[in-house]
């Protein structure tokens, strides 16, 4: 059957993708080879989230004291994982829900690019989900590549899926680990680091560069690592796992540092250093579909080099975050839309400095666009005001005062630069400075504009407030 749009993977790019090509009148379909959501609704975003709640349910009680209540409590590390699973699945069948509201067909396979137009469709268990055997076509005028990613091996770090893992079989391990060493500091790893240690999990995290979730600001990698090992998480920086020796009943990780070589011993080893693009054994090179660094290069619309093909999220340039290939799905779908003149207008490009980034351990990360650091290389003269929670009303009520917010502004024009949080429920905040950003808002409209007390929100004005020299509580 032809299709107008076809869309390869069904994660967070590829779903949004194909319900934006049929809400402009698309007669579309959907390939996916294991389960619609892709990694993020079914082992990414969803249910590691849903294993960090239960990790933050767990310190709570651990502190419970401290809000004048009794409490103990022991973690059912199987239950928990459970638990997680089911949300997976929940949100899972969401998306198979929204496939059939918006008429869009779901075929369950590999799929493989052939030709212009074409995809070539192989069922998991080699028969088709309609029960014929062999392979099957699947035709389009558009073809959106929406693949993802999975976790990155390095060669001294070959998983086995059992002693040596990745994130997927991190979030499913059928017994709780005495001990885990976590190589890589990024999202992934400093999330898993946080769970694994709330469970009661002996947790080390090993970071070949000087410092943990190193995309951040620095002061915000700080006051991480501070409250990580605080915690009892060990930290080593400036370090690389060089191998690996599984023989015996654990891992034996053999670790290079600025002082020499140590070893360190652990039941497991996650390896969190990045991911890869899929784009392996999609047909690319057969059709001249250029790569580069490992992804597929696209212009500011999703386009390829190739007329028909476009390329959306993780194997594609830009952020590997669900909402950006979620945006990307919409932007690229409008404009092939207003290509075909079923959409008025052409969509604007994604701008990829006002991405907001968020890392949900405890406590919380939340970021977009300039770095101190990076404002000031980038040639601005900067105002800089930081306001720690400890300050905070709502965070003081809470329980939660570690962290702070610090924001970032052109000292010339007044121009929002960047805001850096750490702290409680910051992930939910960050939105005001990616709106703030996108309407070309300065330092004054945000100070006018009354924010809500107490909230967390409300540290966003406190520290603009510092920035500026009018600083009220504090």
């Amino acid at each position: 059957m032809a299709y107008d749009v076809v869309v390869l993977g069904s994660g967070p790019g590829g779903y949004v993708a194909a319900i934006r090509a049929s809400q402009l009148g698309f007669k579309t379909a959907i390939i996916e080879k294991e389960s619609l959501g892709g990694v993020c609704l079914n082992w990414g975003c969803i249910p590691t989230k849903a294993l960090l709640k239960s990790a933050q349910v767990m310190e709570d009680i651990k502190h419970a004291s401290g809000y004048g209540i009794e409490a103990t409590g022991t973690a059912n590390f199987e239950a928990v994982i459970k638990r997680s699973r089911v949300v997976a699945d929940k949100m899972s069948k969401g998306v198979q829900f929204l496939m059939k509201k918006n008429k869009i067909d779901v075929v369950m396979g590999f799929g493989k690019l052939k030709a212009k137009g074409q995809i070539e469709v192989t069922a998991a268990d080699g028969s088709l989900p309609t029960g014929q055997s062999g392979k099957k076509i699947v035709e389009g005028k558009h073809i959106i590549i929406a693949t993802g990613g999975r976790s990155r091996e390095l060669p001294a770090l070959k998983q086995d899926g059992k002693k040596i893992i990745g994130y997927r079989e991190a979030m499913n391990l059928p017994s709780q680990p005495k001990s885990i060493i976590v190589v890589g500091s990024g999202a992934i790893g400093v999330e898993f680091g946080y769970f694994y240690n709330s469970m009661g999990t002996k947790v080390t995290i090993v970071e070949f560069l000087p410092r943990i979730v190193p995309v951040e600001d620095e002061e915000i990698s700080k006051e991480l690592e501070k409250n990580f090992k605080k915690s009892g998480i060990d930290i080593m920086v400036n370090s690389e796992v060089i191998s690996v020796d599984t023989s015996g009943a654990g891992v034996k990780a053999k670790v290079k540092t600025a002082t020499g070589e140590v070893v360190l011993e652990a039941d497991i080893l996650l390896s969190a250093v990045g991911y890869a693009a899929n784009i392996e054994g999609v047909g690319l090179e057969e059709l001249g579909i250029k790569t580069d660094k490992g992804r597929i290069i696209v212009d500011k619309y999703g386009q390829t080099n190739v007329p028909g093909f476009y390329a959306i999220g993780d194997c594609a340039p830009g952020q590997a975050l669900a909402h950006v290939a979620s945006k990307e799905a919409i932007i690229t779908i409008e404009n092939i839309g207003y290509s075909e003149k079923k959409y008025n207008h052409q969509p604007e490009a994604l701008d990829y400095n006002n991405v907001p980034g968020c890392t949900y351990c405890y406590p919380e990360i939340a970021s977009v666009g300039y770095t101190e650091k990076q404002a000031k290389e980038a040639g601005y003269e900067v105002k800089v005001g930081k306001f720690p929670l400890s300050a905070s009303g709502k965070a003081s009520a809470a329980g939660h005062t570690e962290g702070f917010v610090k924001v970032v502004f052109d000292a010339k024009y007044g121009e929002w630069l960047g805001t850096h949080m750490i702290g409680y429920n910051v992930t939910e905040i960050i939105i005001e400075t990616v709106l703030g950003r996108k309407l070309e808002t300065t330092y004054h409209e945000v100070l006018n504009s009354i924010h809500p007390h107490p909230t967390i929100s409300e540290s966003v004005k406190d520290a603009i407030e510092l920035a500026y020299g009018e600083a009220i509580h504090l």
